[in-house]
């Protein structure tokens, strides 16, 4: 999304890379001004409710100005680059190289500000938003304050006797100067901690923490003899606690799984299972030819068997339209795979995996778990989903009772397989064992149907050989 300014120059809108979002957080920056990028180059990396997606520019020029800095949750629609094309992209870059020196001079020409005409409570000026006009003023921080008080005089006076300074602006990253808008503290009066005088998140609390109480002007005689009560002590340790905002794919995980528990009535039931012959047949495809140069694991033998059960009982791939008040049963299987990511936990899904051979569902499988551990899963990957797995195993966890993702019906946790003593052939021996939970939306799968379809699963994984005849 881009619109044409004045002077050759383009501005970059913040464009809607999944259906329906809002608003997207800017990651990274892989351009500054002055820098030329081409069409279709990548100028930055930004995270969605969704996922994290690259953005390319669809133009050439050069870049005369970032309007965000990293860190910053932009609304769909708003410019977040300029980009200087055609003559203008020549003139862009001799004018970014100028403007340094007559900036210098300025600083150092101009007398410093009285103290009591300097704007109390103005923030840092970032780059596209102009000067702050709030009006906020912070009490004079006593104590451990006055270091920082003493900073800025020293600094004032750099500047009138020792020449231009080139910067004063306080040094933090760009989440910690959020943090420091939020909370209302100016970070010039913020003491550093961190290396090279960096401003820290700590810092940051500490500024907001009770300053220690102004000792009292002496009293009258007369009001010595009576003992002044001491004053209750504030206990403010920011080393015990660590707060993280909820934002993106963590806060749309959140939303979506509050909206799924309180509106679909969730049934779990278990089974217990012996997957021996499973575990025999993944091992003796990781030899099968066909399946060279693919991930072979017990995940793929489990998502064939829950492909075959719904096969076998089609009204479990269903969901509930609460508007027309219908049931909509799906002639296809999307299949989602819950994916622990840095991030938060997503949903990508295999498109048509009920049509898809082994080898092809493998290699679909392998792609879905590799793009989603390097947080480049597309918000597309994770819309249209009709059942979903959930493979708690990996984590050593037995089984749980897993929540629905919105707008299904149905969704399979797995357990961890272990080697336990099970009753085979009317003897106890050691055999592969795990066990399955099926939760689904009680409104459109009864009891009965969710039976089948786990016993269903459970039936080809005790005896994968049914594929030959079941699929």
């Amino acid at each position: 999304m881009t619109t044409m300014t004045e002077g050759s120059v383009r501005e970059f809108k913040m464009p809607d890379v999944g259906e329906g979002l809002t608003e997207a957080e800017i990651l990274k920056w892989y351009v500054q001004p002055g820098d030329t990028v081409t069409d279709g180059q990548i100028v930055c990396e930004v995270e969605t409710a969704k996922a994290a997606v690259e953005l390319p520019i669809p133009y050439d020029g050069v870049v005369r100005e970032l309007h965000f800095p990293e860190g910053t949750t932009v609304d769909v629609g708003t410019s977040i680059i300029a980009v200087a094309v055609g003559d203008g992209a020549a003139a862009a870059a001799p004018a970014q190289e100028a403007a340094p020196e007559p900036a210098q001079a300025s600083v150092a020409d101009a007398p410093a500000p009285a103290e009591e005409e300097k704007p109390q409570g103005r923030q840092p000026v970032l780059v596209g938003y102009g000067v702050a006009t709030s009006s906020t003023r912070r009490r004079p921080r006593k104590g451990p304050g006055a270091p920082a008080q003493e900073a800025s005089a020293a600094i004032r006076a750099e500047m009138n006797g020792h020449g231009p300074v080139t910067c004063e602006r306080p040094l933090a990253k760009p989440p910690v100067r959020k943090l420091a808008k939020d909370l209302g503290v100016d970070l010039a009066t913020v003491v550093p901690s961190g290396p090279d005088g960096v401003i820290t998140r700590e810092d940051v609390h500490a500024a907001v923490a009770p300053a220690p109480a102004e000792a009292p002007e002496a009293a009258p005689a007369a009001a010595t003899s009576a003992p002044a009560a001491p004053a209750p002590a504030v206990s403010y340790d920011t080393a015990r606690e660590t707060r993280v905002p909820v934002k993106g794919v963590r806060k749309a995980t959140a939303a979506a799984m509050v909206g799924s528990a309180f509106t679909a009535p969730h049934v779990t039931e278990f089974v217990t299972v012996d997957v021996t012959r499973t575990m025999k047949l993944v091992e003796e495809l990781k030899q099968d030819k066909e399946f060279t140069g693919l991930r072979v694991n017990p995940l793929l033998l489990i998502a064939k068997a829950l492909l075959v059960a719904i096969r076998r009982n089609p009204d479990v791939n269903a969901s509930w339209d609460e508007a027309a008040q219908e049931i909509v049963v799906k002639h296809y299987v999307n299949l989602g795979i819950a994916a622990a990511t840095p991030r938060g936990l997503i949903v990508p899904n295999i498109k048509d995996a009920h049509a898809k051979t082994l080898p092809q569902l493998a290699e679909s499988l392998g792609e879905l778990v590799s793009t989603a551990r390097e947080g480049r899963t597309s918000p597309a990957a994770m819309q249209g989903g009709t059942v979903t797995i959930t493979n708690v195993g990996v984590f050593g966890v037995d089984t749980g009772t897993p929540i629905l993702n919105p707008g299904e019906s149905a969704i399979l946790a797995v357990g961890a397989i272990k080697l336990q003593p099970w009753v085979h052939k009317g003897k106890v021996k050691p055999r592969q064992v795990t066990t399955l939970a099926l939760s689904f939306d009680h409104r459109l799968v009864d009891g009965e149907l969710g039976s089948k379809v786990l016993a269903d699963v459970a039936a080809v994984l005790e005896q994968p050989k049914r594929l030959l005849t079941w699929a």
